[in-house]
């Protein structure tokens, strides 16, 4: 068997079990958040996901999973609010209320 053939086979082999433990485990990051309001924003200034993602400093991958519903840092909302015009006090119109969290006693 040529080194090429072999090369290719083993990575196959060893890909297989990674992907069967990304789809049995979702990463951690992707806690589902309260629906928000971001692409709507969005859309009413005509902005592209990447030119938001650019004026944000932040990828256009984030912009997507956010949009999406999934959650993000506190550091994030602000610099996608920021980045639509608004300021930090109204961050509930783009990400809606607060979550409360049980302290623990």
């Amino acid at each position: 068997m040529p080194a090429r053939t072999r090369a290719k086979e083993a990575a196959r082999r060893s890909a297989a079990p990674i992907a069967a433990r990304r789809a049995a485990a979702p990463h951690v990051a992707r806690r589902a958040a309260a629906p928000n309001n971001v692409q709507r924003l969005r859309e009413e200034q005509l902005l592209t996901k990447a030119e938001l993602a650019r004026r944000a400093g932040i990828s256009p991958l984030t912009i997507s999973r956010i949009e999406s519903g999934l959650d993000c840092r506190v550091d994030t909302k602000r610099k996608i609010i920021l980045a639509l015009g608004l300021t930090p006090s109204d961050r509930r119109k783009v990400f809606g209320p607060a979550l409360v969290r049980a302290r623990a006693v």
